[in-house]
């Protein structure tokens, strides 16, 4: 029963370590097929940053493999794993709507952002499009260098390809429906 606890709490930079060494990729090459530097997948990898979802869509893609497969929680409940997952990442938690979409180009997730806080790391690109519906709070999302000022009910559509930062300007948790679409 202990091993079927420890897979449930695997950390995310733990499953990619694994899957890109089962796969024999080097860190240099997963660096030339994502675009992050070897330092910022290391620190993926050691767990001392958690990718966002646009991360792990590009670290997917080149390792070949589904993003579920580093979104999927073991618990039966949406709310479990929402709990679980900020439990270990403090201020950001996403959950994926899209169970089982192996292979496709749409992904939509429930992204949690807690108050006066954003993901932290470096900006996230990665091809295709991005939209984003806000259900609770305010937050800023920052593509390039132009700041989008979003509140309960708005929306954003932009190119992920362009550099983009979100972050909870509240004082109460933000919840958001974040679409990706990945050609």
């Amino acid at each position: 029963m202990a091993s079927k606890k420890a897979e449930k709490t695997v950390p995310i930079g733990k499953k990619i370590k694994k899957a890109r060494l089962d796969k024999k990729i080097p860190l240099d090459n997963l660096a030339n097929d994502t675009g992050f530097s070897v330092e910022h997948l290391k620190e993926i990898e050691a767990g001392k940053i958690t990718p966002a979802v646009g991360t792990l869509l590009q670290i997917s893609r080149a390792l070949k493999l589904d993003s579920s497969y580093f979104l999927k929680e073991q618990e039966t409940t949406l709310n479990k794993r929402v709990k679980e997952y900020t439990k270990r990442t403090d201020n950001y938690a996403y959950t994926t709507l899209t169970p089982g979409a192996e292979n496709k180009h749409l992904k939509a997730f429930k992204v949690i952002v807690e108050p006066k806080q954003d993901h932290q790391g470096v900006g996230y690109h990665h091809e295709g499009e991005e939209f984003v519906y806000v259900l609770k709070g305010k937050i800023e999302v920052t593509v390039g260098e132009h700041v989008n000022k979003l509140k309960k009910g708005d929306s954003l559509h932009f190119n992920s390809g362009i550099s983009h930062h979100m972050r909870n300007v509240g004082d109460k948790k933000a919840e958001l429906i974040v679409v990706i679409y990945g050609p």
